[in-house]
Formats: structure tokens, C-alpha cells, sequence
């Protein structure tokens, strides 16, 4: 598991908006999980998206790290795992990152409502929020998700099973259970997010981007504290186009206190972490090289890539890692029914 031991969490956080760039919205957000392959079986088969990649943690490479999104695993639309077989569950709350939302279409809330219900998943009543309606579930780890309705940019993934109307379209955003909410939004503010709207103890900010734009801040004082493990969200990656944003961002966040790591190459992108003061890791990652770097598009997800640094360990990691079933895209149409 990843982790960031230079994070500090009370730091303090004001600054003049105006001198950095702004993020583009989410990269990506890491979340912990149990079995592997119940895993792989309900981002792909119930919730349709693509198993974009498959490789290690790099931290641990005896676990697998796994990545979900669009066809091409576009940043905005990635949702990671760390799949620690045999871990302890644990507790969503303060300190921590508390539903990852998607972006459904605005006519898809009966559809996704009667095939999370026909598939046996923990789905609740659609809510209305800030004038969208909102479709709350857990994934098999009892993680909180929400479905959005809404636009979005991104093209939806037409090789599973969910028929390309009905089809998540990325990143909607994250809701934020801080420890200090003030200090958390002085972050978000500094990351370029403004405040948008307050409905009772959720504050809503929003990046003026095309995917991923929102960020809830939750202010509950009375809430349970947070626990890491199995069904909770490890850290939230904010888009930066490139090295040199990056490079600046880590000035600007170290301006403000912040302690932000050196960069660390991740294949696929490149990251910078801090742990901002209401104790929720954060990720400042680049826009590329992409996740077609080492194969093609066409078959992403397919096979366990690694680093050149573990390549000379191959064989062993095969050995430890367990055996993976992926759906293909032409078996898909077995749920495709359901409406």
C-alpha cells in the first residue's frame, strides 16, 4: 500500500489563488479492496467500465494494483485498487474520502435503479442534490459510489456490458469527510476549486473542468472518526498537464506549508502526494504518458505489466499474484438485458 510518511496534517494553508495554475479536476481516486477477483467482476460486469490496467502495487508488489475508466483510461475517468486478499474491512468516515460519484446520463436513473437492484447490489432510493439526482450504492466491499445524473465529455466504454446510452461517463467527483473542513476548503481553494453552493453540512466546489469538477465538503463534527481498509478510498488524484505544472504546483503547495513529496514515476503518469489538514491524501498527477505506453488499446487490461525494475521478478510475482478471469467484450452482451 502506497503511503506518504512525510504528510503533514496540520498545516496551515492560506494563499492568493491568483499565483498558481488551476487543476483540471480529478485524475484519479485509489481505493482498498478485498478479493481481487469479485473485484475485476463488478467494475466490469455490473458497472460496465474497462479493466484499462493490471499491474502491482509498487509498494508491495505481491498485490495487485488494477485500474478501471474509459476505453483508453482518459484522466477523470480511473478508479484503482490495491486488492489485499484476507484484509480487514474498514470504516468510512471523518478523514477520509467518503463516495466516489460518476457521471450517468440524464434519461439512465431507471436503468442503472432496476439493474443494480436485478443484480443484487446495496442500491438506495435516488436523492436529489443541488439540483441533480443522485443514485447511492456500494460495491461488494460495501465502499460508498453515487451515479450523477449529468453531461459529461467523456465517450462511454461500448465493449462491456452496459449499452452505450445507459453508459458511465467518468469522474462527476468525490465527497470529503474532513477533519477541518475550513482548512480542507483553503486547500481546495488553492488547488483552484470556488465555492459553489452549502445544503446543510455539504459544501459544494467546483474546477472549472469538463469531468470530475466536484468536490463535496462535508463539515460533521460529531461524525465517527474514519478507519483504513478494505472499502474505503486510500487518496484522490488532482489533473496537472504535465512535468512543469507539477513542478510548479509542488512550489505552490509548499508555499501555502504543505509537505509534498518528490516526484515518483508511476508508469503511467507522474505523482506528488501531501496530506492536506483534514487528514485525506492527496495526489497532484500528470496528465501522461498514458496506460497505452506499454500495449495497446485495443488490449488494455489484458495482461500484468510491470516497471523494468520488477521485471527480473516476473516469474515469482506471477506465482504469488492470483489467477484473473476478465469478461471479454464479446461476452459482455449476457447482461445487456437487463433494463
Amino acid at each position: 500500500m502506497s503511503s506518504n510518511k512525510n504528510a503533514n496534517t496540520d498545516s496551515k494553508t492560506s494563499a492568493d489563488p491568483n499565483s498558481a495554475p488551476r487543476t483540471d479536476g480529478l485524475h484519479h481516486v485509489t481505493a482498498i479492496s478485498s478479493d481481487p477477483q469479485a473485484n475485476v467482476d463488478f467494475y466490469t460486469d455490473v458497472l460496465g467500465v474497462r479493466l484499462v490496467k493490471r499491474t502491482v502495487n509498487f509498494d508491495d508488489p505481491g498485490t495487485y494494483h488494477l485500474y478501471y475508466g474509459d476505453e483508453t483510461g482518459s484522466p477523470g475517468t480511473i478508479l484503482t485498487f490495491f486488492p489485499f486478499e484476507g484484509a480487514r474491512g474498514g470504516r468510512v468516515g471523518r478523514g477520509q474520502t467518503s463516495a466516489t460519484a460518476f457521471v450517468i446520463p440524464e434519461a439512465s436513473v431507471d436503468y442503472w435503479v432496476d439493474r443494480l437492484e436485478s443484480m443484487g447490489v446495496a442500491v438506495d432510493d435516488p436523492v436529489e442534490r443541488f439540483d441533480e439526482t443522485v443514485v447511492p450504492l456500494r460495491d461488494h466491499d460495501g465502499q460508498p459510489l453515487e451515479l450523477v445524473a449529468g453531461e459529461s465529455d467523456v465517450e462511454p466504454w461500448t465493449g462491456g456490458p452496459v449499452p452505450a446510452e445507459h453508459a458511465i461517463r467518468g469522474f462527476h467527483g468525490v465527497t470529503l469527510d474532513s477533519l477541518n473542513p475550513d482548512a480542507t476548503g483553503d486547500v481546495l481553494e488553492t488547488l483552484g476549486y470556488e465555492r459553489v453552493g452549502t445544503a446543510g453540512e455539504r459544501t459544494r466546489f467546483r474546477a472549472a473542468a469538463d469531468r470530475g469538477a466536484v468536490v463535496d465538503l462535508l463539515d460533521r463534527p460529531d461524525g465517527d472518526r474514519g478507519q483504513q481498509g478494505v472499502g474505503t478510498v486510500h487518496h484522490v488524484a488532482f489533473r496537472t498537464a504535465d512535468d512543469e505544472t507539477q513542478a510548479a504546483w509542488r512550489d505552490r503547495l509548499a508555499e501555502v506549508g504543505l509537505r509534498v513529496t518528490p516526484q515518483k514515476d508511476r508508469q503511467y503518469f507522474r505523482s506528488i502526494y501531501f496530506r492536506e489538514p483534514g487528514g485525506i491524501l492527496f495526489e497532484v498527477a500528470t496528465d501522461g504518458p498514458g496506460f497505452d505506453r506499454d500495449e495497446p488499446v485495443a488490449t488494455l487490461g489484458t495482461d500484468l505489466k510491470l516497471p523494468p525494475w520488477l521485471e527480473d521478478d516476473r516469474d515469482s510475482l506471477e506465482e504469488r499474484l492470483p489467477a484473473l478471469e476478465v469478461v471479454p467484450p464479446e461476452a459482455a452482451e449476457r447482461t445487456q438485458g437487463v433494463n
